[in-house]
């Protein structure tokens, strides 16, 4: 392979090897933009502070395009033997076994899966290295125990309004039972609402409770949303989707490029960007995503994990 075949990309403190950096996986769009391995390192290497964050002990899914979006995806878990030693790993177990998942603890990791042309990362909503103080005193693994809960805003047409309205609503409850709540683009159809957990309740436990409080939201307002999992059920109703929060499930990495034309970005942003006309689910690219993280939308708020305990209490009280 000649020199021009192989990009070296400085990321830490080594220097990843990035083979056929000209190769174009995203093809040109509308307005004939196209993006190539090269492009995906370079942006995985820049966004690193910002996303690493949300990706440090998290068991990860890695949706790989070799060939680009035009040629046959991958969905990949247990982590190839040719993978450096460098690159952590993690073995979790499965209903028959185990799986070696990958982990993305530093940007040379970032930066050598955009060489095996991941597009997208997705994450457990839990994490291997969950402080045991933190955790139930029931005995759950780090594992077992989600730090985050996702309620997926998913529309069923085109139209970004009704996301919009739903997000609303959604935040407007979560401040009702006194949790915190964070927003992010998907880079696909619909936005995502994340809430902060202490990492003390199982899987089952922050799933049902997930599963109830979008019952309460879609029974305010029935012509307008759904828990319905069944496409033919929804109509013209926006699906709050709570399936994510389950063990092995995994939701979007913030940040993530996704496998789409123009190389949308999975974007957190802040509450008060929801009333930007200009706001889409596609509204960043890998050229502008890196600018929205400078701004620190978050700004500390997946720090406030709660416990879910005094929440519940109050769900019930609404519900009765």
């Amino acid at each position: 392979m000649s020199g021009d075949d192989v990009l070296k990309v400085r990321a830490g403190r080594r220097t990843v090897e990035v083979r056929r950096p000209h190769k174009v996986l995203f093809p040109g769009d509308g307005d004939g933009k196209e993006y190539t391995k090269g492009d995906l390192a370079e942006y995985y290497r820049s966004v690193s502070a910002y996303m690493l964050p949300h990706l440090r002990g998290r068991p990860l899914m890695l949706e790989r395009h070799p060939d680009g979006l035009d040629g046959p995806r991958f969905m990949q878990k247990n982590t190839p033997d040719h993978y450096p030693e460098w690159i952590t790993r993690v073995e979790v177990a499965k209903e028959d076994g185990t799986v070696c998942h990958t982990v993305c603890d530093d940007s040379p990791s970032l930066v050598y899966l955009a060489d095996q042309a991941c597009l997208t990362l997705h994450r457990w909503l839990s994490r291997t290295d969950l402080p045991h103080s933190r955790l139930r005193s029931s005995g759950g693994t780090p594992i077992e125990c989600p730090d985050v809960m996702v309620v997926d805003l998913d529309p069923s047409g085109g139209g970004f309004e009704p996301v919009r309205e739903a997000a609303r609503w959604t935040r407007e409850l979560l401040d009702e039972l006194r949790l915190p709540s964070a927003l992010m683009t998907t880079g696909s159809r619909g936005l995502h609402v994340l809430v902060p957990l202490n990492g003390r309740d199982g899987f089952d436990e922050v799933r049902e409770f997930a599963r109830e409080m979008t019952e309460l939201l879609a029974a305010e307002h029935p012509d307008r949303l759904t828990t319905a999992a069944r496409k033919k059920e929804r109509g013209d109703r926006l699906y709050l989707d709570v399936q994510r929060n389950a063990y092995a499930q995994t939701a979007v990495v913030p940040f993530s490029v996704r496998a789409r034309p123009g190389a949308p970005v999975a974007v957190p942003i802040t509450w008060d960007q929801l009333d930007d006309p200009d706001l889409g689910p596609r509204r960043w690219t890998i050229a502008d995503a890196v600018d929205q993280g400078r701004t620190n939308p978050w700004s500390g708020v997946l720090r406030r994990g709660r416990a879910l305990g005094p929440a519940r209490r109050r769900l019930d009280a609404l519900r009765t």
